[in-house]
């Protein structure tokens, strides 16, 4: 009774809308703005990639040719003058060192082109003597005409493609001056750039800047000296070796041998091989024999008795560690992350070496009974 003649004013009032947080249009606002600064930042990014890798290597560069240019200008030449006498210096040096291979590469296509003939049919010869066949100059060259269209396709095709190839070359060359004129700047200002860097920090970080970035730049130029040292004497000594066997261009395929075997770890020896024994080919057969065991030779001295005398003072990285880096570089970079691997990881390893502590190894027991054991 009572709830049917309650008046209207007594029924519950409806309930209150919900308002929208303030905050939250003000976070929707921002999280759209930080979203396309985001996109704007990874385009940007993905569009400078290529000069960013530039001015790295340009940078380690400059690092690589600091010390040379610190003892010019420390015997009073001016800073300028001696960043351009060393990277003249260096300059004529790669252009002497691609002549000597382009005229390397020139002569041993010549002569494996007109020896080819005579060296067909002494390795047919010999198949037929020692594994008892009866092959025939005619076999071979009806066995190698699949071969040779194939090979003929391709060299049309890359003719076809010519444009292409030569737009590349042209864009290497350019990146290569770019590289140059970077690291010239770099180098000359050198210690205005480090003053510039150090004056926007704390005065307690830049004497660790500056102690990183000198240790940057000793293990920078000390891998480089070392590398060239190694490379004159291994240039000097197959050089040598080679005009002892009577290979024609003997000084020009021992500079060959030397700048690759000293600059690719590992197995550099090994691929600045083939090269003479292709020549080799061409004059003795036999001599490429005599080549591969000296190169096997040079490469046990070279790592085990002249590398550890010459980095002992300069910079030391594990053989193997130097081949990872080097592979790991090249997955990343590709040519410039190879070359740039071992000076970025000896920086690496001396940071480490510095900042890491280390404690005194305690000696297995084990490893002390079998000692005792052995005395006993």
């Amino acid at each position: 009774m009572d709830t049917e003649t309650a008046s209207p004013s007594s029924s519950p009032p409806p309930p209150a809308r919900k308002r929208m947080p303030e905050w939250l249009p003000r976070a929707m606002v921002l999280a759209l703005v930080f979203f396309g600064l985001f996109l704007l930042g990874d385009w940007a990014f993905h569009r400078l990639t290529g000069i960013l890798i530039i001015l790295l290597v340009a940078f380690f560069v400059s690092l690589a040719m600091e010390p040379a240019v610190g003892v010019l200008a420390r015997r009073g030449m001016n800073r300028g003058l001696a960043t351009g006498v060393v990277f003249v210096a260096t300059f004529v040096c790669v252009i002497g060192f691609l002549a000597a291979l382009v005229t390397l590469l020139v002569h041993t296509v010549s002569n494996l082109v007109r020896e080819a003939p005579r060296l067909l049919d002494s390795g047919v010869g010999w198949i037929n003597h020692t594994f008892n066949q009866h092959f025939t100059l005619h076999d071979l060259s009806d066995r190698l005409l699949h071969e040779s269209t194939v090979v003929s396709n391709y060299a049309q095709d890359a003719a076809n493609n010519a444009w292409g190839v030569s737009t590349t070359v042209l864009g290497g060359v350019v990146q290569v001056l770019t590289i140059a004129l970077f690291s010239v700047y770099l180098t000359a200002g050198g210690p205005k750039l480090r003053r510039t860097v150090c004056s926007v920090l704390p005065p307690q970080q830049q004497s660790t800047v500056l102690h990183a970035w000198d240790l940057a730049i000793d293990k920078t130029g000390g891998y480089l000296y070392s590398r060239v040292l190694l490379a004159i004497i291994s240039a000097v000594v197959h050089g040598a070796f080679l005009a002892l066997l009577g290979l024609p261009n003997a000084i020009a395929l021992g500079i060959w041998f030397g700048v690759v075997a000293s600059f690719i770890p590992t197995i550099g020896t090994y691929l600045a091989a083939v090269l003479p024994i292709l020549v080799a080919l061409t004059v003795d057969p036999i001599d490429v024999v005599w080549i591969a065991i000296f190169a096997v030779l040079y490469q046990f001295f070279q790592d085990y008795i002249l590398q550890p005398r010459i980095t002992a003072r300069t910079v030391d990285v594990n053989a193997a560690v130097a081949l990872l880096a080097v592979l790991a570089g090249g997955a990343l970079l590709g040519a410039v992350g190879a070359l740039l691997a071992i000076p970025a990881t000896a920086t690496v390893q001396a940071f480490l070496s510095e900042y890491i502590t280390r404690y005194t190894v305690t000696e297995d027991p084990r490893i002390d009974r079998t000692a005792a054991r052995k005395r006993d």
